[in-house]
């Protein structure tokens, strides 16, 4: 008889193998990489630009190209775009990121001859209608008036602005006279710039035939490439200051905290133990600052410590919204969390918990096609090497208190962190 009173035994994840992707160049220099799942008769056509926020050449251009492009072509109206893709049952959207663009077309394996066309002409057919650009940039402003009534969005701002300088594309703030300047010209001429194909990495999966594969090479590979030069990086470096700061909410009745520092690379030896130290101070619903701030002391609902991972800089952060009354003190324990972590040892038992929610949750997001992907374009995006994930797991599985110890006392020293609280004034 099964005894329910005794946990079942979990299984160490020693190592991972993604599913291999087919890459091919495609005649232009764009390339395309293709994994196969015939699970379920589905497919994910993904087209990534190097168009986000680190690339753009004016305020909030990037964002704005990223929002037209699905607003009309030359020869499709955005009604006839949204009502073919309704027609098939598909989805089509554009993302803009801090480093990245991606339009993306979920469809029935079946419809997708039916519907690259229409794919390519948006991509590269983008006519950016002045009526609609204008009542865009009227909704955008309208939008951002009411996210910064929010504390959150105030402090997530500001945080962004000192961790990593005003100057810096990761931290420059919205600016709503110089967004409304911004002219149609100014956009086109970044799609021109940043919406080319034979730069595109283009990432299909799902249940794909070789007719299919072939079908997008032929499309996507015929777009000629241009003789200008692709757009420059930012030539600058990220520059945490100050340390402690506020912004000021008048008679708010939360404080919004956020709290970190800049972090290390997932290139760097030290990342992947890491994260498994991130996940004992903040990562789960059973850490330290969760069971602190939320359990012991009430002061919130949750609080979280993650790492923001992006392609030219990456981010600790720790953030919380707090009774305004409790502000002080809850910081007081987040400096708390962080002192322990680097006076004491990790407990055996919580370590021990924390690997295996880590490895759980690990393969948990391998579990479809889509999802094997993104880890995928995490490898060919940041130039991670083919062994990053098994590197990782062997990482978590042989993470010790004594070396959490040691990486603590290097990374996690409050007087390091930089400070933002959104709120009244302490």
């Amino acid at each position: 008889m099964l005894d329910r009173t005794v946990a079942p035994s979990v299984q160490p994840l020693a190592s991972v193998t993604l599913p291999a992707a087919d890459v091919l160049s495609l005649p232009n220099g764009a390339r395309l990489h293709v994994l196969r799942n015939s699970a379920q008769p589905v497919v994910r056509l993904q087209i990534v630009f190097p168009a986000g926020k680190w690339y753009e050449s004016g305020p909030s251009i990037s964002l704005l190209a990223a929002r037209m492009l699905l607003e009309g072509t030359r020869t499709r109206t955005a009604r006839q775009i949204a009502d073919t893709i309704a027609f098939y049952g598909a989805s089509l959207e554009c993302e803009q990121g801090f480093d990245r663009a991606t339009l993306t077309l979920y469809c029935l394996t079946r419809h997708l001859e039916q519907l690259l066309p229409l794919v390519l002409d948006v991509a590269t057919e983008a006519a950016f209608p002045e009526p609609e650009f204008n009542l865009l940039k009227t909704r955008t402003i309208q939008n951002v008036r009411v996210e910064r009534q929010k504390n959150s969005y105030l402090a997530a701002e500001r945080f962004s602005r000192n961790l990593y300088g005003s100057a810096y594309p990761y931290g420059t703030a919205f600016d709503g006279e110089l967004f409304q300047q911004t002219s149609v010209e100014a956009v086109r001429a970044f799609y021109q710039t940043a919406y080319r194909m034979p730069e595109a990495e283009l990432f299909l999966c799902g249940d794909i035939n070789d007719a299919q594969q072939q079908l997008i090479v032929n499309l996507f590979g015929k777009i000629p490439a241009q003789a200008d030069a692709p757009i420059s990086s930012a030539p600058v470096s990220p520059v945490s200051a100050p340390l402690q700061d506020q912004v000021v909410v008048a008679d708010s009745l939360q404080s919004s905290l956020r709290i970190g520092r800049l972090w290390v690379p997932p290139t760097h030896p030290d990342y992947h133990s890491l994260q498994v130290l991130v996940k004992v101070l903040g990562g789960y619903f059973g850490s330290r600052l969760m069971k602190n701030i939320r359990e012991d002391k009430g002061f919130t609902y949750g609080i979280h410590a993650s790492i923001s991972l992006r392609e030219h800089a990456s981010s600790l952060v720790i953030g919380t919204d707090v009774n305004a009354a409790s502000t002080k003190a809850a910081i007081r324990e987040v400096h708390h969390e962080l002192t322990q972590l680097q006076q004491e040892l990790i407990p055996k038992e919580e370590l021990q918990t924390v690997m295996n929610y880590m490895i759980g949750k690990f393969a948990n997001e391998l579990s479809t096609v889509f999802e094997q992907c993104d880890k995928y374009k995490a490898l060919v995006f940041l130039n991670l090497p083919t062994t990053y994930y098994t590197d990782f797991l062997a990482a978590v599985n042989t993470a010790s208190s004594i070396q959490l110890h040691i990486l603590a006392q290097q990374y996690l020293s409050p007087e390091n962190m930089v400070e933002v609280i959104a709120g009244p004034e302490q």
